[in-house]
């Protein structure tokens, strides 16, 4: 396969792929630059599809370039959103931060890879260099942002600040002098002012690359923490390989392209198998990679005990009594789950009673109110597929 296929394979589009493909061929490693907001401490298996990308470059022989925008942080990507971000305080981006950094060496080589915060160069700005950067973009040309235009014809606010996101991006590539941008279809509009600025100030202009977006445990959103719908980095491996069970049939085959970069011909293998088969070994190699195969092997047995065999998992936690209420004579049922702080929330509890997925030593609940007393031995208690633990006495 050609460096160019190669480099297209598992693509959306390819700007500027007639010059990439003369860089490729050229004596002189690329940079390729991939920026992410710490916005939250976590990064999802969204990221690992760009992440994958930029490791290929990695693998090539050429050089990564990741940003950490912790100054675009303060403004907060408006692409894809139909409302403003909230805004983080310094400290939260500096920690966030620094969890990004250490997950995202779970994928990427540290030693070909160059970090950047671009407050390093931002911080340095006076509010005449921020003027003259906004002068090289027309309210028109933004507009032209579907996501801008949404909100514009439906009178949902837009912040100035959020108009100079994609100029502050774009400066990231001028600074760096970057020959190729990577990131989600979203981003295309931001990368491609990169390649303004750069052909303004008479530089080479980075080839932009974007990646597919992920669809999420949903099946239907990209996935993203704030639709819920995410499996992050740092979930245990008996989170992980639940998550990914609970996916879609029709999904599960974007996770084996797009994060496991099966080809199509090792995809159409798999088809060839009962789709809980190929499903398994999907959960099975992704926990694999993030924690090890003997923990990947050990969570695909307790899935198999707790679903083919209807036995309860090996591994469930256990409470008694005075841990979950203290000296209390009876307690409702979602103030009992709710100490065990297995669950996100009271009213998540309720709301998962109350739809018939709680059991209580396998006889369905519906009333979160129901009064729990201290058990005569030991009591299971049973949320959706995939959370067990057990009350004693």
């Amino acid at each position: 396969m050609s460096l160019i296929k190669t480099i297209r394979n598992n693509t959306e589009a390819v700007i500027g792929e007639t010059e990439l493909e003369d860089r490729l061929h050229g004596n002189k490693p690329l940079r390729v630059k991939l920026g992410v907001d710490p916005t939250r401490p976590d990064l999802t298996f969204g990221h690992l599809v760009v992440f994958n990308k930029l490791r290929q470059f990695q693998d090539l022989g050429h050089e990564a370039l990741l940003i950490i925008g912790d100054f675009t942080t303060l403004i907060g990507d408006p692409s894809g959103r139909s409302s403003t971000r909230p805004v983080l305080t310094k400290d939260e981006i500096v920690e966030n931060a620094e969890s990004y950094l250490d997950q995202a060496f779970r994928i990427l080589d540290r030693e070909k890879t160059t970090v950047f915060f671009n407050s390093e160069w931002f911080d340095k700005m006076s509010f005449e260099d921020c003027l003259k950067l906004s002068r090289k973009m027309t309210v028109a040309r933004m507009l032209e942002r579907d996501d801008f235009a949404k909100r514009y014809a439906s009178q949902a606010p837009i912040s100035i600040i959020e108009f100079l996101y994609p100029l502050i991006q774009g400066y990231d590539s001028l600074v760096l002098n970057a020959d190729v941008e990577i990131g989600g279809t979203d981003q295309l509009f931001n990368m491609l002012v990169g390649r303004a600025l750069q052909k303004d100030a008479g530089k080479q202009e980075q080839a932009v690359i974007t990646m597919p977006l992920l669809v999420g445990l949903d099946g239907v959103k990209k996935m993203s923490k704030s639709a819920d719908n995410y499996i992050a980095f740092t979930d245990s491996s008996k989170e992980m390989f639940g998550k990914i069970m609970s996916v879609s049939d029709e999904t599960m085959w974007d996770y084996y392209r797009l994060l496991l970069e099966f080809s199509e011909e090792k995809i159409e293998k798999h088809k060839a198998e009962h789709p809980m088969q190929a499903k398994k070994h999907l959960a099975t190699s992704l926990v694999g990679q993030f924690h090890s195969m003997k923990a990947a092997k050990y969570e695909l047995e307790q899935f198999e005990q707790v679903f083919s065999r209807n036995k309860l998992p090996d591994d469930m936690p256990t409470f008694t009594w005075s841990d979950l209420v203290g000296d209390a004579p009876s307690a409702p049922l979602f103030e009992v789950m709710a100490q065990s702080e297995l669950f996100e929330s009271k009213g998540a509890i309720r709301r998962l009673v109350q739809q018939g997925g709680v059991k209580i030593d396998g006889e369905k609940q519906t009333d979160p109110n129901l009064e729990i007393k201290p058990p005569q031995g030991e009591q299971i208690f049973q949320a959706g597929k995939r959370a067990f633990f057990k009350l004693v006495g």
